[in-house]
């Protein structure tokens, strides 16, 4: 019973780092007033760029670092979109998930002529992971999992006790004060949606590189928006939104232990299922900064 519980925990962990991450980027974005609805969109790019890159290059740290990249120009053109051009964020969103959709499998076919892809190489620690003791952690624990969790307690320096966080705070609930006290609007949600996009793309690095080891057609299956999900019942707060990701990491472990006689379908549906259910009780109770999904607009 307790090596059963033990297994369900660190599955939890494992499977809560892709929601944990999308949700962080989510923050950062929507803490300075942008919609980042195509984290989904980034995550996926972000999964395909880390396979291809790391078969190319045959390091799996710069397959990573090419993702996080990846997901920071996606971030960038959401920002030019919503921000310099006052778009509607929401369809900037969408628009940016259609289009990975179908630039990954385009991609797929194009280098591989398929749209399964194994990776090549896993990520190792250089020399940590030669020592026995560590290697037998890493080979338990994925080391994205550590460094998530020093994201998350840097997340909340950031956002909560420096300058740059109480900037990025104030442009998402008071851009026409923050503009009236010579903080740059735009620069602050700019930056903002380029980290949501570099924390989705290394989500999707994780889910090909340590979770399927495999980019394959639709690999993101909706972790995204349920790293959104994560941010709003967190309350837009680092830990409250790795909290959330741990509950769906705990919904998705629970799956495989669960009755034979239960139907697939319905195991399946327990992560997405849940998501509405937690949505539907944080309604009322988590409030989003005042100017969230607000173009600013100089007078």
């Amino acid at each position: 019973m307790i090596d059963t519980i033990l297994a369900i925990l660190a599955s939890s962990i494992r499977l809560a780092i892709p929601y944990t991450l999308a949700g962080l980027g989510g923050t950062y974005s929507e803490r300075s007033g942008v919609v980042n609805i195509g984290l989904e969109g980034m995550m996926l790019t972000g999964a395909f760029t880390a396979v291809a890159v790391t078969n190319a290059s045959g390091n799996p740290w710069v397959g990573l670092l090419a993702a996080i990249l990846v997901g920071m120009l996606l971030g960038l053109v959401h920002a030019v979109v919503c921000v310099t051009f006052k778009a509607d964020q929401i369809v900037s969103g969408l628009a940016l998930i259609v289009f990975a959709a179908g630039i990954t499998v385009f991609c797929a076919w194009l280098l591989y002529n398929r749209t399964q892809i194994q990776v090549e190489a896993y990520l190792r620690v250089p020399i940590l992971h030669d020592i026995p003791a560590f290697k037998e952690l890493f080979n338990q624990i994925p080391p994205l999992v550590f460094l998530t969790a020093i994201i998350i307690v840097v997340s909340h320096f950031i956002i909560f006790k420096t300058v740059f966080g109480l900037r990025l705070r104030s442009v998402g609930e008071h851009p026409q004060a923050s503009d009236t006290l010579g903080i740059s609007v735009a620069k602050m949600r700019y930056t903002g949606v380029i980290i949501s996009g570099a924390l989705s793309g290394m989500a999707g690095a994780y889910l090909s590189l340590e979770h399927a080891h495999y980019f394959v057609k639709g690999i993101s299956a909706g972790r995204g928006f349920i790293g959104l999900a994560s941010m709003i019942f967190g309350k837009w707060t680092p830990f409250g939104t790795a909290g959330a990701g741990m509950l769906f990491g705990f919904g998705e472990a629970i799956k495989p232990y669960l009755p034979k006689v239960v139907p697939s379908q319905f195991i399946d549906m327990i992560p997405y299922v849940l998501t509405i259910i937690v949505l539907a009780s944080a309604i009322g109770r988590a409030t989003p900064p005042a100017s969230i999904g607000v173009p600013y607009v100089k007078d």
